[in-house]
C-alpha cells in the first residue's frame, strides 16, 4: 500500500482522473472526515482509547488519501525513439576516418561536427559547426524566455525537475543506449556515472533546493537595531555551459538542473565528441519543458569545434561553467576576462588513493574491487577518478596481486549489445591512446612493470577495430615518471610502493607527501583498517573533496555537497547548495522591522542623520561618533560612560 501510494503521489495515476472525479471525490472524502467526527464527537464520553486510537488513524488514512488522490500529477513525458536513438547500422554503414578531423587543414576547423560509435567506428552522421550568430540567437533565446521563468514560482520550478525525474526513471534505456553509443561506456557504466547521478541531484534539488535560495534573514548590525536584513539569491540571467564528452547525459542534465532551479536560462556548447546525443536529449528537454509550463527556449544547445566555444564565452552569459583541461580553462578564463564574466572551472585531476599498512587479507579483498572500480568504471575518463595508487610496504604485494588478478579477467569490446563486457571504447580514439602508450612507455623506461595491458591493439587484434586500451596496471612507478603527475584519463592503474618508514606515524607521513606532490587536487581517498586513521590520512590530502575507507566518487553521491578543487583542478563549485547559490547574485536587503507600529511610531523610528552629523557641520561630528564607538563597541563600563559623555557634549554643539 505504502509503494503505490508513493508513486501515486509522486507521478499521478497512470491514466489521468476526468475532470469530473477530482470534484465528487473531494465532496466524499469530506463527507466522510465529517462522518468520523460526528461519531466522535457522539461518543466522546465513554468511547474507549482503542477505539479512539483506531478513529484517529482512520482519519489520518483519510487524509493522506486524500491529500495523494488530490495531489496534481506529475507529467508524464513520451519522446519518440527514433533514429538519433537506435540509428540503422548495418555491414553498409560508413565508418569513420579520423583523418577527417584534420583533412581541411591543420590550421582550420572541419566544417562539420562528425559523429561515430567509437566502439565499431561506425559514422553517425553529422551537426553542424554553430557559428557566432548561430551562439548569439541561441543566447538571445534563452534570455527572453528567462525574462519569464526567473518570476515562476518554487513549486512551478519543482514541477518542471519532477516531470523531469520521471522521464528519466522511465527511459532509462533509451538514454543509456544514446550514451554508450556515442561516448564507448558500457551500459552498467552509463546507468551508474549517467542515470543514477542524475536522479540522486534531481531528488536532492526537489527536496533542499527551495531551502538554498529562499531569502535568508541574517542578524543585523550592532547600530541598525530598528532594521531588518536578508540576501535574496536572484538569478543570474543567461548561463553558459562548456561540457565534456565524457558523460554525454549527466553532463547535459546537471548544469540544465542547478540553472533552471536557479531561475536561469541556460546554454549548452557540448564537445564535438558527444554531439549526437543531443538529438535525443535535446528533444526530451523541449517535451519536459512543454509537458511542465516552462518556457521550452530555458535550454538551448549548440555544437562545434573550439571557435564555437570561444564565441559563447564572448557571448555575454551571464556566468560560464567550463569542465575540461587546465591549458583550454586558462584560454577561456582570460577570454572572459575581458567581459568580467564570472567562471567556474573543473578541470580535472589525478586523484589519489591510499592504502595504509594495517589493513587486513579480507580488506584488501575489498578494496581492491573498490579500486578496480575506480580505474575501470567509464575506462578511466572520469573527472573525479582514482589515477595515483599509494600502498603502504606491508600491504603492496597483496594489493598488487589482487588487482593484478582482476584486470586480467576484464573483458574489453563494444558494449551495446553484451552485457559481459567490463570495458567499453576510449571515446576520442587513436589521439587519446596515443597518450596513454607516451606515458606507459616512459614509466616502464624509468623503472616501472606492466602486470596487465599497457599497449595499443594493432594488426588482426579484434579490438584493433574500434577505439579500445586494454585494462592497464602498472605498479612499481618511480616518483620521476611523467604519469604520475600527467593526467591520464585512461584505463591505467598506476600503483607507487610506500616505503616502510619504520613506524605507521612515518608511512602515513610518506604517502600524504607522496599524494601531494601534484599540481591536481580534486578528489582524494584513503583507505585503513582503523577508521581513525583513514579519516587522519584523508584529511591531510590536499584536495577538494575527500573519502575514507570508500572511493572518493562517493562524495557526488551525496549531492548536498559541492564539487570541486583546488590548484590546477579549478576553482568555484558546483552541486550542493554552494552549487545552486553560484548561480545566483546575493542580493542584500535591508528595510525597517518596526514599521508595524501603531500611531505613526513606525515612522518616527526610521533612519535620520542625528543632528551632528547633519550637513552643515557644527563641529561635533567626530566627537559624536566616537562616542557612539565607545559606546556600543568598547570594553568596560568606564569606557562606555565616557562614550555617553562624547554623545553628549557633541549633541550640545
Amino acid at each position: 500500500l505504502l509503494g503505490q501510494i508513493h508513486t501515486y503521489m509522486r507521478f499521478g495515476p497512470p491514466p489521468p482522473l476526468p475532470p469530473v472525479a477530482t470534484p465528487d471525490l473531494a465532496s466524499a472524502l469530506s463527507t466522510l472526515a465529517a462522518a468520523f467526527a460526528d461519531v466522535l464527537s457522539a461518543a466522546a464520553a465513554d468511547i474507549s482509547w482503542q477505539s479512539a486510537a483506531a478513529l484517529a488513524a482512520s482519519l489520518c488514512c483519510v487524509y493522506l488519501l486524500g491529500a495523494v488522490l488530490l495531489s496534481e500529477p506529475t507529467p508524464r513525458v513520451d519522446v519518440p525513439v527514433d533514429e538519433d536513438v537506435e540509428p540503422k547500422i548495418d555491414g553498409s554503414t560508413a565508418k569513420f576516418d579520423a583523418a577527417l578531423l584534420t583533412a581541411e587543414g591543420a590550421r582550420r576547423e572541419p566544417s562539420v561536427v562528425y559523429c561515430w560509435d567509437p566502439s565499431s567506428m561506425d559514422m553517425l552522421g553529422t551537426l553542424p559547426v554553430a557559428s557566432a550568430e548561430d551562439v548569439a540567437a541561441a543566447v538571445g533565446r534563452a534570455r527572453v524566455a528567462q525574462a519569464a521563468w526567473a518570476g515562476s514560482t518554487w513549486g512551478a520550478r519543482r514541477r518542471l525537475l519532477r516531470t523531469m525525474l520521471r522521464f528519466v526513471t522511465e527511459n532509462q534505456r533509451a538514454i543509456a543506449r544514446v550514451a554508450v553509443r556515442e561516448s564507448g561506456k558500457t551500459m552498467v557504466d552509463a546507468i551508474f556515472g549517467e542515470i543514477l547521478v542524475t536522479c540522486e541531484k534531481l531528488k536532492w534539488t526537489i527536496a533542499h533546493g527551495e531551502a538554498a535560495l529562499r531569502p535568508e534573514r541574517r542578524p543585523t548590525g550592532t547600530l541598525a537595531m530598528t532594521k531588518r536584513v536578508k540576501v535574496e539569491w536572484r538569478p543570474v540571467g543567461v548561463v553558459g555551459a562548456i561540457v565534456p564528452w565524457n558523460y554525454p547525459f549527466h553532463n547535459v542534465f546537471n548544469p540544465v538542473i542547478s540553472a533552471l532551479f536557479a531561475g536561469n536560462g541556460i546554454v549548452i556548447k557540448v564537445s564535438e565528441y558527444a554531439s549526437w546525443s543531443t538529438l535525443y536529449y535535446g528533444r526530451a528537454l523541449r517535451a519536459i519543458l512543454a509537458a511542465a509550463g516552462a518556457p521550452t527556449d530555458l535550454v538551448q544547445f549548440v555544437t562545434g569545434y573550439g571557435s564555437t566555444g570561444a564565441a559563447l564565452v564572448g557571448s555575454g552569459v551571464d556566468k560560464l561553467i567550463f569542465v575540461g583541461s587546465p591549458s583550454v580553462g586558462g584560454h577561456v578564463m582570460r577570454a572572459a576576462a575581458a567581459s568580467l564574466t564570472p567562471v567556474v572551472l573543473e578541470l580535472g585531476g589525478k586523484d589519489p588513493f591510499v592504502v595504509c599498512d594495517d589493513v587486513s587479507e579480507a580488506e584488501l579483498d575489498r578494496i581492491a574491487q573498490v579500486a578496480c572500480r575506480g580505474v575501470f568504471q567509464n575506462m578511466g575518463q572520469n573527472c573525479a577518478g582514482p589515477e595515483r595508487f599509494f600502498v603502504a610496504d606491508a600491504a603492496y604485494a597483496g594489493f598488487c596481486s589482487r588487482v593484478g588478478a582482476i584486470a586480467s579477467r576484464l573483458k574489453c569490446g563494444p558494449p551495446l549489445d553484451d552485457a559481459e563486457v567490463d570495458c567499453g571504447a576510449i571515446t576520442m580514439g587513436r589521439r587519446q591512446m596515443g597518450h596513454y602508450q607516451a606515458l606507459v612507455d616512459d614509466a616502464v623506461s624509468k623503472g616501472a612493470r606492466l602486470l596487465v595491458g599497457g599497449y595499443t591493439p594493432s594488426g588482426d587484434d579484434p579490438l584493433a577495430a574500434g577505439s579500445f586500451y586494454p585494462p592497464t596496471v602498472i605498479v612499481d612507478v618511480p616518483e620521476s615518471a611523467d604519469i604520475l603527475q600527467t593526467e591520464i584519463f585512461g584505463p591505467i592503474m598506476c600503483v607507487v610502493r610506500v616505503a616502510d618508514c619504520g613506524a605507521a606515524a612515518a608511512n602515513d607521513d610518506e604517502a600524504v607527501r607522496l599524494a601531494n606532490n601534484c599540481d591536481f587536487a580534486l578528489s582524494s581517498c584513503a583507505f585503513a583498517q582503523s577508521a581513525p586513521r583513514a579519516r587522519a590520512v584523508a584529511a591531510r590530502l590536499e584536495a577538494g573533496m575527500s573519502a575514507s575507507n570508500d572511493l572518493e566518487g562517493s562524495t557526488y553521491l551525496s549531492q548536498s555537497l559541492p564539487f570541486g578543487g583546488r590548484k590546477q583542478s579549478g576553482f568555484d563549485r558546483f552541486a550542493g547548495i554552494e552549487g545552486l547559490r553560484g548561480l545566483t547574485t546575493p542580493r542584500a536587503v535591508c528595510d525597517d522591522a518596526l514599521e508595524w507600529l501603531p500611531f505613526g511610531l513606525g515612522a518616527l523610528l526610521r533612519t535620520a542623520i542625528p543632528p551632528p552629523l547633519q550637513y552643515p557641520s557644527r563641529g561635533g561630528g567626530f566627537d559624536f561618533a566616537s562616542g557612539l564607538i565607545e559606546l556600543f563597541y568598547g570594553e568596560g563600563v568606564s569606557l562606555k560612560l565616557r562614550g555617553v559623555a562624547k554623545l553628549i557634549g557633541a549633541a550640545a554643539k
